[in-house]
């Protein structure tokens, strides 16, 4: 999740569908609801104890955010190094990889109806629209970042939306992108408190779509997930032009991508 939320155009939230974990992952974020500070005000340390244990998954959200900070630390430079020297073939590979996510979340719907079809149409729409925007010019002052992480971090739980993108569109992407090299503390602690207090409130929100609304809301992400395919599709044809033969590299990388995803969504779906 830490790779793909690092490259614009790529979800984090598609990785965690993929592997199995995106309904445990917006659970177990949404149950958050801090009741343990209540009586850790009154000094009562047991019930404190006792609260932060019920409403913190430390099992499952302790290793996810070690892998995710440690993909932020040690993958940055890679993967802006694969988008810079490779950008085609990693592009493709992406492109594989968001059509067997829709794909997968296709099969998790129990029938294709007049109204998860409007759902997805829709979700296509305003994704296609969102990619399709110009980036804004902006400071880099720390009320701004703050701001950046509560927006960004929204895209980053969703299938097929990226926070990268969203953070490039914002003028936030290679800001943070270097503070992530050189290690600027100040202003990476901002954009994690603006990203907390992001996620928190946001997960609320997809939990309760996800348990009362399930089909429309899948529906809905399967659209999100097409529409962002225009990103990866525009980054190749840019790149080939209009030399077919480029085009056969491509298709292999995004016909492996592809057929990587499902064999993995498969195989945790065993595990499960």
């Amino acid at each position: 999740m830490g790779s793909a939320d690092i490259i614009p155009g790529v979800s984090g939230g598609t990785i965690a569908l993929i592997t199995g974990i995106y309904g445990h992952l917006v659970e177990a974020i949404s149950n958050i609801r801090f009741g343990f500070l209540k009586p850790l005000i009154k000094g009562d340390f047991s019930g404190f104890w006792s609260k932060l244990l019920e409403e913190i998954d430390f099992k499952f959200l302790i290793p996810l955010i070690l892998g995710i900070g440690v993909a932020f630390l040690t993958l940055a430079k890679v993967v802006t190094y694969c988008m810079d020297f490779h950008t085609t073939v990693t592009y493709a590979f992406f492109l594989g990889l968001i059509i067997a996510s829709a794909v997968i979340l296709f099969k998790k719907l129990d029938e294709l109806n007049m109204k998860n079809l409007i759902f997805a149409i829709v979700g296509a729409i305003l994704t296609y629209i969102f990619v399709s925007l110009n980036p804004i010019a902006a400071n880099h002052s720390l009320i701004v970042i703050f701001f950046s992480g509560i927006i960004a971090i929204c895209a980053m739980i969703l299938p097929g939306i990226s926070g990268s993108f969203l953070l490039f569109l914002l003028g936030q992407y290679k800001y943070m992108l270097n503070a992530l090299h050189q290690l600027q503390i100040t202003e990476i602690v901002t954009f994690v408190v603006g990203a907390v207090i992001g996620i928190l409130g946001f997960s609320k929100i997809l939990n309760f779509l996800l348990k009362n609304h399930q089909e429309v809301t899948m529906a809905f992400l399967i659209g999100i997930m097409l529409g962002s395919l225009k990103v990866p599709c525009v980054e190749i044809v840019s790149s080939v032009g209009m030399d077919f033969s480029g085009f056969i590299p491509c298709l292999i990388v995004a016909v492996i991508g592809f057929v990587i995803i499902i064999v993995l969504e498969t195989k945790f779906d065993y595990k499960e």
